[in-house]
């Protein structure tokens, strides 16, 4: 597994991981300095939280016309995904389903099995790739897709009437229709949210990284469940990412110094999501 730095690991047991306090203490060590080079460039800058655009430019220099910059977020998350180690056993797509009480075709995180240039095969895990610059949000007709200033792309299922429309214009098919009537949802003495949803049948779903776990400090479950240590939730702002065998990392160098790429990044959407290839593999179409 990759060689830990100077960042706090997060030793605390198995029940609770302190994801937010590890992301604080790296920030307040000086992790933030570090060069982010193009990792950090999507989100250089905070989009409002009703920019539809989802994807921040740098602000021009200051003049009388200038509006006001809006603050940077406290964080904006991200994954890592580091295909070396995962030999597809599915444990993410499990503890997801069983969290979010999805039926079996319901794959908010989908493994897929892959060839390589080779002839041999890898696993790639798929969950929403939380892009900078969602296609989904710009075609929904009632604006039930939303993004976070933390960097999130939700769906709010009380909004949301079935159109489809996300599902088309997402290029890594991550969105699922509900066809049938959901299996009873875990009461988590919570009400229906977009950080939490409750699936409805004739709306969709979608991955939403846990969204109500990590201002708890808490891994997403996918993460949490992964033994091989193959995902990592990470901080862009802290530049710090965690994962559940208790390592951590700083994030833009993890990322330089394994090549880290991102999947049909030519698209221009700007995944927050990361693949760490190894061994040679080439990232293809799912």
């Amino acid at each position: 597994m990759p060689t830990t730095t100077a960042v706090p690991d997060l030793r605390d047991g198995p029940d609770r991981r302190t994801v937010l306090a590890a992301f604080a203490a790296a920030a307040a060590l000086g992790g933030a300095a570090v060069p982010l080079v193009a990792y950090r460039a999507d989100a250089a800058t905070t989009p409002a939280p009703d920019d539809h655009a989802g994807h921040g430019a740098t602000p021009a220099a200051a003049d009388d016309t200038a509006g006001p910059v809006a603050a940077q977020p406290e964080h904006a998350w991200c994954m890592v995904i580091d295909l070396r180690y995962c030999d597809g056993c599915k444990s993410c797509t499990k503890a997801c389903q069983k969290r979010h009480s999805l039926r079996p075709e319901q794959t908010w995180i989908q493994v897929f099995e892959m060839e390589d240039e080779r002839g041999g095969s890898f696993h790639m895990p798929r969950p929403c790739m939380m892009c900078e610059d969602p296609p989904c949000l710009k075609v929904c007709p009632v604006g039930a897709t939303i993004r976070t200033d933390e960097g999130l792309v939700l769906v709010d299922t009380d909004t949301c009437v079935g159109s489809r429309a996300c599902m088309a214009a997402c290029p890594y098919e991550a969105r699922y229709f509900n066809w049938r009537e959901p299996r009873p949802p875990v009461d988590l003495g919570m009400p229906n949210t977009p950080q939490m949803p409750v699936a409805r049948r004739g709306t969709v779903g979608k991955c939403v990284l846990c969204a109500d776990r990590l201002p708890l400090g808490e891994l997403p479950a996918c993460v949490e469940a992964c033994p091989m240590g193959v995902l990592w939730v990470g901080d862009l702002v802290a530049d710090v990412a965690v994962n559940t065998q208790g390592a951590s990392v700083v994030l833009s160098q993890f990322l330089a110094d394994n090549d880290a790429v991102r999947f049909k990044e030519e698209l221009g959407t700007h995944p927050r999501v990361w693949y760490i290839l190894g061994h040679g593999q080439k990232l293809q179409g799912a």
